[in-house]
């Protein structure tokens, strides 16, 4: 069946359910269902489930309306953009373009090709650690041609489904089906841990509850449970190890709220209805796949994430980190990502370590060397080498020390030092171990975070083939698309050597400042494509409708912005700082003037059939 005829008969689906009304609509709401699923597919991803985890561990169960919001913010803003999309008929790169500003419409198309090429290495990583650590039961080493392999085989796998994806009625009825399948299997695996938790009586529910209750004080203070922690030290102790947790919780709580909604995602779903072909008549149907097949599943993870991880990891640490015996220490799986944190408060707490010390301070003195000469020619070979050997040899020493010097420390100190440790879902089924026996706890992990980062490829992979095809303006390019899909994907294979030192740092914060800044001001955009009455013609919003959408807007802009100047703040005072400014001002500066520079030509405002 044709595209044409699929949607013909699709749209004859929703006008026989809305005849009949009540439950026949929604039932032909689920079956009709995709583009929410596709959005839930890149939301679950390697960025959600490190958020969570982390989530936990700093504020337990009282930070989880934090997620609710951020995908409440989200859901507004993309129910806006599908509105538009599906009102006009339009593309909405050409949109922005031609009525708002070109500069916001190349830079949210090159900023989504960026943020795909860079994030879809973490999920290659992602699920060869999930294979690697969890499904196979014994750890396969840190062999490159085992990387190479699984990523390559992954890659295949993802390249199919991107072609299903592209495909007309049953193929893409298979896929839609297969991404649904995915989804939960992530939701049941991580639901289940939850279930346990409570059928053995190791959850509060009411307290956990309370956890969706909004608290504003989580951005200036540590939550009750590490407060209590903190009350056992001194004065000085106490102000600093408090200090580093709010700054933690600050950061996690940025990031957590830009893991529900990122920049790619806003490109994802207007071109994604604009392939099935929904116009108009789906405006409906389009809410409650974003509120069904995206919200739902994410508040529903995310949140089985944060209670797993704050009943294994708030306020408490590994029995074997709290040991007296250096021996019974190195064998925590918290050492090796406790040590530093320890090392450094060692120093700072009792200065009579500073020559135990010594070797360690001279290497860190030699690495902020290559450091920077790395940031004056990050494609300095040598220096990265250097850099990467001499981040071993930190390393090392620093484990050697702690090993030795931890078993002295108090108990609360090294449970505050396991607080700031980020953990992986290795470390998480490791601690469920208790609760679900060593086999169950590694096959449900490692089934959900493989689940989660490979969907997140296969959606990234389909993002960047909708994006090459605007950049060369040729939205029905089948060549483009597969080009675009083809490079992402083949960018991702290569994680083991772009993933990793120097790079990896300025990739990172590339990735997330462009993403950052473009995230708001793709709302912006969209948020005057809304007021735009050239554009939106006789579907824009009026009167009380319009209020509605435009206060409705303003709490996602807002929302966006809030979080676009944290995530940037948080980045000025390192090495990359100027960077960091220097793009936002110059895009910005760049914006204004685009404001002017758009062409939009009066009585052309016909339907763009070129989706």
């Amino acid at each position: 069946m044709s595209q044409s005829n699929q949607t013909s008969a699709d749209r004859e689906i929703l006008k026989a359910a809305h005849q009949k009304g009540g439950i026949a609509t929604i039932f032909a709401f689920f079956r009709l269902s995709g583009p929410g699923w596709l959005q839930a597919a890149i939301t679950l991803g390697g960025g959600s489930l490190g958020s969570a985890l982390y989530l936990g561990v700093l504020g337990g169960t009282s930070m989880l309306w934090l997620q609710l919001v951020a995908i409440i913010a989200g859901v507004i803003m993309l129910s806006a953009i599908s509105y538009i999309t599906l009102s006009t008929g339009r593309r909405p790169y050409q949109a922005i373009n031609q009525f708002i500003n070109p500069v916001l419409g190349v830079g949210w198309l090159l900023a989504t090709i960026l943020a795909n090429m860079i994030w879809i290495m973490p999920q290659f990583s992602l699920c060869f650690d999930a294979i690697d650590n969890n499904l196979t039961g014994k750890t396969m080493g840190d062999s490159s041609f085992l990387k190479w392999g699984i990523s390559g085989a992954l890659f295949a796998f993802a390249a199919v489904m991107v072609y299903l994806s592209a495909g007309k009625g049953l193929l893409t009825r298979m896929f839609d089906l297969f991404l649904k399948l995915v989804v939960a299997v992530i939701i049941i695996c991580f639901v289940g841990v939850v279930v346990v938790l409570l059928q053995q009586e190791k959850l509060a529910l009411i307290e956990t509850l309370k956890g969706f209750i909004p608290d504003l004080s989580q951005w200036f203070s540590p939550t009750q449970k590490i407060q209590d922690l903190l009350a056992g030290l001194s004065d000085d102790q106490r102000a600093m190890w408090s200090a580093d947790i709010v700054q933690r919780q600050r950061e996690i709580m940025i990031s957590s709220a830009a893991t529900a909604v990122g920049l790619n995602m806003t490109f994802l779903l207007p071109y994604s209805l604009l392939a099935r072909g929904w116009d108009k008549p789906f405006r409906g149907l389009a809410r409650f796949d974003l509120l069904t097949g995206m919200a739902i599943p994410f508040v529903l993870v995310t949140s089985c994430i944060v209670i797993a991880s704050a009943a294994s990891f708030h306020g408490k640490a590994d029995p074997a980190l709290l040991s007296s015996d250096p021996e019974t220490v190195k064998s925590s799986p918290f050492y090796k990502s406790a040590a530093p944190i320890i090392r450094d408060k060692i120093l700072k707490q009792d200065p009579q370590y500073a020559e135990t010390l010594k070797t360690t301070l001279a290497i860190e003195s030699e690495i902020k060397i290559l450091k920077d000469r790395l940031d004056k020619d990050w494609f300095d070979k040598e220096a990265t080498q250097s850099l990467s050997e001499k981040n071993k040899e930190l390393e090392a020493e620093t484990l050697k020390i702690v090993a030795n010097v931890a078993p002295s420390l108090s108990s609360e100190s090294k449970t505050l030092a396991t607080v700031l440790v980020k953990p992986n879902a290795n470390q998480l089924a490791k601690s469920l171990e208790p609760l679900l026996g060593p086999d169950r706890s590694n096959l449900v992990f490692g089934a959900g975070a493989l689940a989660m980062g490979f969907s997140t490829i296969i959606i990234l992979m389909m993002i960047n083939g909708y994006a090459v095809r605007e950049m060369f303006g040729k939205p029905n390019s089948k060549t483009l698309n597969l080009v675009g899909a083809l490079a992402a994907g083949a960018v991702g294979v290569c994680y083991p050597i772009i993933w990793g030192g120097a790079s990896k740092t300025w990739l990172i914060i590339m990735a997330s400042t462009f993403g950052a800044m473009l995230l708001p001001i793709a709302y912006v955009a969209f948020f005057f494509m809304m007021n735009n009455t050239q554009l939106m013609g006789e579907h824009k919003p009026r009167g009380a409708n319009l209020w509605i959408w435009n206060v409705l807007m303003a709490f996602g802009v807002i929302a966006a912005f809030a979080q676009a100047l944290s995530a940037i703040y948080t980045k000025l005072g390192g090495d990359q700082g100027m960077f960091v400014l220097g793009a936002a001002v110059t895009f910005v500066i760049l914006s204004l003037f685009g404001f002017s520079a758009r062409s939009v030509k009066k009585g052309n405002l016909s339907v763009d059939s070129n989706a």
